[in-house]
């Protein structure tokens, strides 16, 4: 079994390259050398490299950026994905596409099953959706793989963020509207593994870890268990703030809690919990800095 990841470089692909290497399985990354909106380059590559799946971790990501450059947006999240789908379908190939909660309308307080409309509320999630239209329609060996606030250690992330800021500051003010469950991009990796290994069951899933949280409740955690593990050395006040008192180009949705029972039930995967996710992930900061 051999693998293609797009955005290799990026969070979720580095830790899929390397979850993918623990399991035995050979893997081909790219990122900017080829040029996923292009037919023709991607033509080339796939005629070059005899691969079984292909995992779409390329995306453009700066939502509030992508309110002023939605065209650059939709080239990454919409073409490249139409692009990747056509040609993999002409070979019969899957595709494994991550897409985000930021398709849906974020409303609660039920966790959001895989049949909810699609309804963004930005320009960042109307891309995506578009994105995952064009794979939907055009590669019926298509798996659809919906995300959440991800964190990994190969790139900037709120946790990282609020490390620095924790460090730096006597006090600080955190959303406490928005509600959802963070995603260790290993805890992802896993779960694509998981897909590739069965190869079976297309379809649109979502993978978050387990738990309902908010920003603020995400913070404080952080917090306690970074200076358990001597990341910080101090505790400072957290407050908990209204998304209005923190307004951003781009709307967020209010709830991004996301309904598990498919892809759990269909891969038997178990998820883990947020919070045991974040211990992980802080232990494994405490190993990079040593």
């Amino acid at each position: 079994m051999k693998i293609w990841i797009t955005g290799a470089s990026g969070m979720l692909g580095q830790d899929l390259a390397a979850q993918l290497k623990q399991v035995g399985m050979e893997c081909i990354g790219t990122d900017m050398g080829v040029n996923i909106t292009d037919r023709v380059a991607v033509a080339d590559f796939l005629d070059g490299n005899s691969v079984d799946f292909v995992v779409n971790c390329a995306a453009y990501t700066a939502v509030d950026k992508a309110e002023s450059e939605e065209d650059k947006a939709l080239a990454v999240n919409a073409i490249g994905p139409e692009t990747l789908a056509l040609e993999t379908a002409a070979r019969g190939i899957g595709i494994i596409h991550i897409s985000t909660d930021y398709v849906l309308n974020g409303t609660g307080p039920a966790p959001l099953t895989e049949g909810a409309p699609l309804d963004p509320q930005n320009a960042y999630g109307r891309t995506k959706a578009k994105g995952e239209i064009r794979v939907l329609m055009i590669n019926p060996r298509h798996w659809i793989l919906r995300t959440a606030w991800l964190y990994g250690i190969h790139g900037n992330n709120f946790i990282k963020t609020m490390l620095r800021l924790m460090a730096e500051k006597e006090k600080l003010k955190v959303v406490n509207d928005q509600w959802g469950s963070p995603t260790w991009t290993v805890d992802l990796a896993q779960a694509i593994i998981s897909i590739v290994k069965t190869n079976d069951h297309p379809g649109t899933y979502h993978f978050s870890d387990e738990g309902c949280i908010t920003w603020h409740t995400f913070a404080c955690e952080i917090q306690k268990q970074a200076i358990g593990l001597g990341l910080l050395t101090r505790e400072i006040p957290i407050e908990p703030v209204s998304s209005d008192e923190y307004p951003t180009p781009a709307k967020r949705p209010l709830w991004s809690v996301m309904d598990k029972g498919l892809i759990r039930q269909t891969f038997s995967l178990q998820v883990p919990s947020w919070k045991d996710s974040l211990s992980a992930y802080l232990a494994l900061e405490v190993a990079t800095r040593a």
